[in-house]
């Protein structure tokens, strides 16, 4: 039995504090989310950052780092993403960097599964699978440099992954700049050649352009750019007749998107003008 003198709370009281609990409680967890979110998107920054500069270290530092966030649900696919590409770049740039084979075949595969998940996470995902396509692609080259016997299942999964992406997104500057390379030693009574992979770098690069003013979330891949141009640079360079004044804008406009490439700067340039000036 109630005392007499005890205040019963009327319902409508119990209702609003239980409302302004939860109201709390839900923009504690807003707020937390959004603070996941930014600190996966630092960390994404500096991904693409240290791959630019030929940073190995710090791509391996922060592939980890990424690795408490792979749980979240409403990130998974993305934080695969990019802890694919850390180690895929990483690969790259390891091989101008005449890294063990090794290692690089290693960072590959690591970077495949990443890729792997990430598609898993989110089917529609068509950067993932051209991620998975590249290091399929680069492990095939790197494992024939060391020994010559067909990796079939490795080609026959790439030739899978290229018939996949193709149809799902055949105009991907990203997957343009993954095939181009590819395309370049096809020859050209198979529909491949020089004049094949530069066309496919301007059509890249032409998609780009058009959408670059589109607002994008920085988790979803946006790069590709100073990629295509580097691309061209490389092919005005190397092609049966090469066009080095072409090779060398090409260059100094990747350099004006990222003025800190240590690839486009360091050994691409000074591999143009020293072409320059033996033309010369």
């Amino acid at each position: 039995m109630l005392r007499k003198n005890m205040a019963v709370r009327p319902p409508s009281y119990i209702l609003m504090v239980l409302a302004i609990f939860i109201i709390s409680l839900m923009a504690a967890l807003g707020a937390s989310a959004d603070q996941t979110r930014e600190n996966v998107i630092k960390i994404v920054t500096q991904i693409q950052r240290a791959d630019y500069q030929d940073d190995r270290g710090a791509l391996k530092s922060l592939y980890d780092e990424l690795g408490p966030f792979v749980d979240d649900k409403n990130l998974a696919s993305r934080v695969r993403y990019w802890r694919g590409f850390a180690l895929w770049r990483r690969a790259i740039n390891g091989f101008n960097d005449s890294v063990d084979p090794k290692e690089l075949q290693q960072d590959l595969r690591q970077a495949w599964d990443e890729f792997k998940d990430a598609s898993t996470e989110d089917p529609a995902f068509v950067d993932a699978k051209i991620g998975s396509l590249s290091c399929v692609l680069l492990l095939v080259f790197s494992i024939h440099q060391q020994d010559s016997t067909p990796q079939q299942d490795l080609m026959t999964q790439g030739r899978q992954l290229m018939a996949d992406t193709k149809a799902a997104a055949p105009d991907n500057p990203r997957l343009l700049w993954v095939l181009g390379p590819n395309t370049w030693y096809v020859p050209a009574e198979r529909g491949g050649g020089q004049e094949k992979a530069m066309q496919m770098y301007e059509k890249g690069l032409e998609t780009m352009r058009k959408n670059r003013t589109t607002t994008s979330d920085p988790l979803e891949p946006s790069w590709g750019e100073p990629e295509l141009l580097m691309n061209l640079a490389w092919s005005n360079l190397n092609r049966t007749t090469p066009d080095l004044n072409a090779a060398e804008q090409d260059a100094h406009a990747a350099l004006e998107l990222v003025p800190y490439w240590h690839y486009v700067k360091d050994i691409l340039l000074p591999q143009i003008e020293t072409a320059k000036k033996k033309q010369n």
